[in-house]
């Protein structure tokens, strides 16, 4: 199957596991790294509407910005910012706990979103993702999802004002997230 290019302008889920479903983040100070990383390379060709890291894969959702604002050097290859977040990583990781190789599975996954309704639900999804994964049983209380900045009046990278224009307020935020989380408990309790 074949990726879809980073266009500018354009919305993305970009997601990935470890590679054969090992862990790619180990301890806390994996996590914070990787957060640090993801504003040091991805801030600059992106708006970044949520995330979400787990112990062996992350969810992203995040806007390319417009050609006119993009460094001249991701314009056309606006993917190399993603190549240097993971590459950095990798080899972080791999010094850190003396492994070698691939820490990735394949290449990055990435699902362009089209409409703001599919953005919304996306954005639930992604903060449920622990939940869902049993991480957690309070998607509200995870440490390492931007649930957290979107319910906070204090200066975040994460560019919620999009967000929180559709959804109105943090009520209404919270309340879809509820109702999202309702139905994910559903279906796992049909199972």
């Amino acid at each position: 199957m074949m990726q879809d290019f980073f266009e500018p302008g354009a919305v993305f889920h970009v997601f990935n596991r470890g590679n054969n479903q090992e862990d790619i983040f180990i301890e806390e100070r994996n996590y914070d790294f990787f957060l640090a990383l993801m504003q040091k390379y991805l801030l600059p060709i992106a708006d970044i509407y949520a995330y979400c890291l787990l112990r062996n894969h992350f969810h992203i959702a995040l806007r390319i910005k417009d050609e006119e604002f993009l460094p001249d050097k991701f314009r056309v290859k606006s993917y190399l910012a993603f190549s240097n977040l993971f590459n950095a990583y990798t080899k972080a990781v791999n010094k850190a706990y003396n492994r070698k190789g691939s820490l990735f599975q394949e290449h990055i996954h990435r699902n362009r979103v089209e409409d703001e309704d599919y953005l919304i639900q996306l954005i639930a999804y992604i903060h449920l993702n622990p939940v869902k994964h049993h991480f957690t049983d309070n998607h509200k209380a995870y440490r390492y999802s931007s649930y957290q900045a979107y319910m906070s009046d204090k200066p975040t990278h994460i560019h919620r004002e999009y967000i929180m224009n559709i959804l109105g307020d943090k009520t209404n935020f919270e309340y879809w997230h509820d109702q999202n989380r309702l139905n994910l408990e559903n279906k796992i309790n049909d199972i």
